[in-house]
């Protein structure tokens, strides 16, 4: 697909977000959304062949819809700036950690890990770092990892989690409300090939830390 085409468009979607802007832009919306789904398809085969597990994924339920649900936020703007893609296994409402790419203007990313796991979720990967800790911190300080992501990030309490010790070497990371690999990606002159190459690269790099995370959920 023409990345920059998208990103044209999430940026003119930005300045006129309104449901009159939308309709007379419909027709160019729904061949991007036509060409984001042949762009999944490849990406889903790409990935199959080092995480077998997401070979039969349906690119339909990996991407969100377009519209907003404004019924609890405070931004009443209808329609999202961006176009996301979010491979795990069962899909993207699955509990299961993946791989995730974010396209709008000045803020694409590659992601994965778990962002927010609910509580009974956070309490087993605590457990599974707390357990096997050489382990985990052999993943994220392996060499591929880092020059990818540079370090584990996402959200951290201030003190240690009810249970564990402030001396435990392994808590730093059990103060973790998030177990994030986070790739930042530039946007000027990105091509649907370069985009492919770089989620390759980066899905492999962190495809241990979700099989470590998944291994925790799944207990």
């Amino acid at each position: 697909m023409d990345v920059q085409a998208l990103l044209g468009f999430l940026n003119n979607l930005q300045q006129n977000n309104n449901k009159d802007w939308f309709d007379l832009n419909r027709p160019e919306y729904e061949k991007l959304r036509k060409d984001w789904l042949e762009l999944v398809s490849n990406l889903i085969t790409q990935t199959a062949a080092f995480d077998p597990e997401m070979a039969d994924l349906d690119p339909k339920k990996c991407i969100f819809r377009i519209n907003r649900d404004v019924r609890f936020s405070a931004n009443k703007n209808p329609y999202k700036n961006n176009f996301g893609i979010s491979l795990s296994k069962g899909g993207k409402a699955a509990d299961f950690c993946g791989y995730y790419v974010h396209i709008q203007p000045s803020e694409c990313f590659i992601a994965g890990g778990s962002y927010q796991p609910m509580p009974d979720k956070l309490a087993a990967i605590r457990q599974e770092i707390d357990y096997n800790f050489e382990e985990f911190k052999g993943i994220i300080e392996h060499k591929d990892f880092v020059k990818h992501f540079g370090t584990l990030t996402g959200d951290k309490l201030q003190r240690p989690p009810k249970g564990y010790d402030a001396e435990n070497p392994a808590i730093e990371f059990i103060k973790h409300k998030g177990f994030l690999a986070y790739l930042p990606i530039k946007d000027k002159g990105l091509t649907e090939k370069e985009l492919l190459s770089q989620c390759q690269s980066a899905f492999k790099a962190m495809k241990p830390l979700n099989d470590f995370l998944n291994r925790a959920i799944l207990g």
